[in-house]
């Protein structure tokens, strides 16, 4: 078991004119599944082709554990790498597939023998050793490409949007197949990733990317109820964050949906971290409450009607941004209704435009030792001790 560390890698293509990875510092533990996610062409898959020695850094170095590989090419990291297109060969059986890395490493027959077969039997494919490739269904094809990469049981383990070829339902059961498989073989893994499910399901932790940066690294709860930036609230959360747009005055935020006056303690944050007077609120679906008309933070009328079995989203419109609440499906609302939508003002995140996070309501009330605020119907807020 060894851990690897990226410190201060960077990578550039086209001469230096396109930075695919920025200077990002990355350490995966020992045993560690750790979750690369972003956006095509945010550098998480440079990032993991720089890890595996497919593309050298322009700077920086990469370490497994107290060895310096920077300069290493693939074949001496001792590692194991799963492609996309699972890149099986088409003229070699399952066995052939699986024995290709041992062969070439000199291996002897019983060798190869003993460790396909303990790899086919891990993954579910020891009938399968005699078929070819174009015989197997893609899951089946998945699990040959797992099993290869596991055979050599590899110091670190890389996985480039292995399942992005597989239907929801196989993907499904494939992503609990390979933590599964990550946790047995208690080998540090790096997954790469654009779906935000696959990341928030399967990481220990998460390193959200973006423009070839690491915006946030931590477990995927405190991605989701805490993230630093605006790109990370909005990549990470399915239905989105909802976005308003307001300014602030020292202690009320003014915009189209609503005004609200702040509790004294998240007011100081905002006045102390905002650069200027504009801000952006950010509220998750599942925040945001239907009420009746009068009753909550400001009235709008139901565009549509989303059911997703035990929940519905409603969508509206509020100063021509669409947005959405999470609901139970029990609650009767329908399509054109006015009504009343209501805040859970604790989980609120407040945002420079220019990107960072500046507080979270509820982490300023719990600093200040305050709790349960209440919005009153005059658009004030009210704090108990």
């Amino acid at each position: 078991m060894v851990d690897a560390k990226l410190e201060s890698v960077r990578k550039t293509f086209n001469d230096g004119r396109v930075v695919a990875v920025d200077n990002i510092d990355l350490h995966i533990e020992e045993g560690e599944l750790i979750v690369l996610v972003g956006p095509s062409g945010c550098g998480k898959s440079t990032t993991l082709r720089c890890i595996a020695g497919l593309e050298k850094p322009d700077s920086g170095t990469i370490k497994f554990g107290e060895h310096d590989v920077t300069n290493l090419p693939p074949k001496d990291r001792d590692i194991s790498m799963v492609f996309q297109n699972y890149a099986l060969y088409p003229s070699m059986t399952v066995f052939e597939n699986m024995a290709f890395g041992l062969r070439m490493r000199g291996a002897d027959d019983a060798t190869m023998d003993k460790q396909v077969r303990w790899a086919a039997d891990m993954m579910g494919i020891g009938d399968l050793l005699d078929r070819y490739p174009t015989q197997l269904s893609g899951g089946q094809q998945q699990r040959v490409a797992l099993g290869r990469a596991i055979v050599r049981e590899p110091t670190l383990f890389l996985l480039d949007e292995p399942l992005s070829n597989l239907d929801a339902k196989l993907r499904a059961i494939m992503r609990t197949e390979i933590q599964e498989l990550q946790r047995e073989l208690d080998v540090a893994t790096v997954f790469v990733t654009h779906d935000q499910e696959e990341a928030m399901t399967m990481g220990d932790r998460i390193a959200v990317m973006n423009a070839g940066r690491i915006e946030q690294i931590d477990t995927p709860e405190t991605i989701y109820h805490d993230p630093v930036s605006l790109f990370v609230a909005d990549f990470i959360g399915e239905p989105s964050i909802n976005f308003f747009e307001m300014t602030f005055d020292g202690s009320k935020i003014d915009g189209e949906a609503f005004d609200l006056v702040l509790p004294d303690t998240v007011a100081e944050k905002l006045a102390e971290g905002l650069p200027g007077s504009e801000v952006i609120v950010g509220i998750r679906p599942e925040d945001m409450s239907v009420v009746g008309t009068g009753e909550g933070v400001f009235d709008v009328e139901v565009d549509v009607i989303e059911p997703i079995g035990d929940r519905k989203i409603v969508y509206f419109t509020v100063g021509g941004r669409r947005i959405n609440a999470v609901v139970s499906s029990t609650e009767e609302i329908d399509e054109g209704q006015l009504v009343g939508i209501d805040v859970h003002w604790p989980n609120t995140h407040m945002f420079s435009p220019e990107g960072p996070k500046v507080v979270k309501w509820g982490a300023a009330e719990v600093e200040s030792g305050t709790t349960d605020t209440e919005v009153m119907a005059d658009g004030s807020a009210e704090e108990e001790a």
